[in-house]
């Protein structure tokens, strides 16, 4: 997606509302881009009135934030202890590989963006694998299989 200046301009006259205005700004840049490109970054700065040093201070400081595109899908495995024992890395390898990146990386597609994270919080029902928020528990390579062709399948009839 090109980042279009009056785009940038618009989220931040819609955001920009007092205290909290950049990260405000920032969030609103990243649920449309999904990432924080450069231009916006230094944009929203301008219109802001502060150091692109504090804008990147934040976007680096919150894992929230990307300054790297993402995909249209977040697939984000737990890689906690009870995930992990419960065979989170042959998940995390299965995703890898029907996928042909690596964790923290994007597909040349954009379609989807894999990362491990540390804890769900949901220990119970380990592996567990988040796709754009949705829990997906007891996660095996099979099941990996599944997740992935009903994306694709609801990518196809979008």
């Amino acid at each position: 997606m090109p980042i279009s200046v009056s785009e940038i301009n618009d989220i931040i006259n819609q955001e920009a509302q007092g205290d909290g205005s950049l990260i405000a700004a920032l969030e609103a840049i990243q649920a449309h881009y999904r990432y924080l490109p450069p231009e916006a970054l230094i944009l929203t700065c301008e219109r802001l009135g502060m150091p692109l040093s504090q804008a990147y201070s934040v976007a680096t400081f919150y894992n929230a934030f990307s300054l790297k595109p993402k995909g249209k899908h977040c697939l984000h495995v737990c890689m906690g202890t009870a995930c992990h024992v419960r065979g989170s890395p042959y998940v995390l390898d299965r995703l890898q590989t029907r996928l042909g990146i690596k964790a923290g990386s994007t597909t040349r597609d954009r379609l989807f963006t894999l990362e491990t994270v540390n804890c769900l919080g949901a220990c119970a029902l380990g592996p567990i694998v988040v796709t754009d928020g949705e829990y997906s528990g007891q996660m095996t390579p099979q099941k990996v299989d599944r997740l992935l062709k009903n994306i694709t399948r609801a990518e196809a009839e979008e």
